[in-house]
């Protein structure tokens, strides 16, 4: 995050917190991160890399009081599950990276299902396209066309989206890593239907990239922001090939890819900035989600090494 808004500080093994620069006190309204509960070992954590938080509401004016009282000491914890998988071994820097996009009919499962997947398989050393792939899936509706342009009847139209399908999913099985630009989204929507679940590592290029400082960047650019930045022309928009075409081109401009892929995949844990109402853009400034996941909470994804940044 920009140097100007705020820096983080490692003070134990499992707690943060949030301090303006050397050169100017912290406000006296800002209160320190939530620190995320006490785990069994540094290795277990990592070697598991569970994403714990502490539950508790935002301070908000009409929360008041009673809203941080009702979180108390023994506010409950709870588990997230992690972008990255223990259970399968990674090289130095993943060689092979499968990045993929997908358009739905809503925000969620409960509201909608996935109508079209696009993919395309990277390798990392030569920058290059390997294959690329795009399918639609038979949809009844789609109250998102005014977003995506897909029409739910061009999805039901003869095409051979089960073969689409089987390249999807051997274009998984040969990758060392999924990326997305917004991970949360995208990964909920495999395991359901006929989309397979998805076990490789993700790395989220929103939010588990930081991107070099000389390209101006917020701490989670929008896709749009982030091909601009690379000069990577922008002329269209939602439908998942395209989406993943500008990862591609982000990619081959960029020389550091590979450190930046290494620190992506670095363990991370979620954390919950107490801040008061006033100073929430503090939150917001430096890459933390209001409500997501987390209800009633300032929230990011960090690694240990993030908070040194």
């Amino acid at each position: 995050m920009p140097e100007s808004d705020s820096r983080w500080e490692q003070t134990d093994l499992l707690s943060l917190s949030l301090v303006t620069p050397d050169s100017a006190p912290p406000p006296a309204a800002a209160e320190p991160l939530q620190p995320v509960a006490e785990r069994e070992a540094e290795s277990a954590a990592a070697a598991e890399n569970q994403t714990v938080v502490a539950l508790a509401p935002e301070a908000r004016p009409d929360a008041g009081a009673a809203a941080e009282a009702s979180a108390g000491p023994s506010a409950p914890c709870v588990d997230l599950p992690s972008f990255t998988s223990a259970a399968r071994s990674l090289p130095a820097c993943p060689q092979r990276l499968l990045i993929l996009d997908t358009e739905t009919t809503g925000l969620s499962p409960n509201a909608g299902q996935c109508i079209e997947v696009g993919a395309v398989l990277f390798h990392v050393p030569s920058r290059s396209v390997l294959t690329q792939v795009s399918f639609l899936l038979p949809c009844p509706s789609n109250p998102a066309q005014v977003v995506n342009g897909i029409d739910a009847a061009v999805s039901r139209l003869p095409q051979p989206w089960q073969e689409g399908l089987r390249c999807f999913e051997a274009m998984v099985a040969s990758a060392d890593a999924l990326v997305a630009h917004n991970v949360p989204f995208d990964r909920q929507w495999f395991g359901l239907g006929a989309l397979p679940p998805l076990q490789a590592p993700w790395i989220c290029t929103m939010e588990d990239i930081r991107w070099p400082a000389e390209r101006q960047l917020r701490p989670t650019p929008s896709l749009r922001d982030l091909a601009l930045a690379y000069g990577v022309p922008v002329w269209a928009a939602h439908r998942a090939l395209t989406d993943c075409l500008y990862l591609v081109q982000v990619f081959e401009r960029c020389d550091e890819l590979e450190e930046l892929l290494q620190v992506a995949l670095e363990p991370r844990r979620l954390y919950r900035a107490r801040l008061s109402y006033a100073e929430r853009h503090r939150a917001k400034e430096a890459g933390f989600r209001w409500n997501d996941p987390v209800q009633g909470a300032w929230t990011r994804r960090l690694s240990q090494r993030s908070w040194r940044r």
